[in-house]
């Protein structure tokens, strides 16, 4: 999965509770893994519809929007 802007292939989702709370993320063989210092129980559920973001350009967009590209 890459950024259809950049190729980058690092993302973020915000918390819905805390906009100001992000945890990062790459999609490596189907699925999320979290950055090291993410603490997976506590980062948000990621569904289709989930506001993405990347991590090194200005795209954002659903997260569906990445798998669809990524097909």
């Amino acid at each position: 999965m890459k950024c259809p802007m950049c190729g980058c292939q690092h993302f973020y989702v915000k918390d819905p509770d805390d906009e100001y709370e992000t945890c990062e993320f790459e999609l490596r063989n189907g699925k999320i893994e979290y950055s090291s210092d993410a603490d997976a129980a506590e980062c948000p559920e990621i569904q289709d519809n989930t506001e993405t973001y990347c991590d090194k350009c200005s795209w954002h967009g659903r997260f569906k929007e990445l798998m669809e590209t990524s097909e």
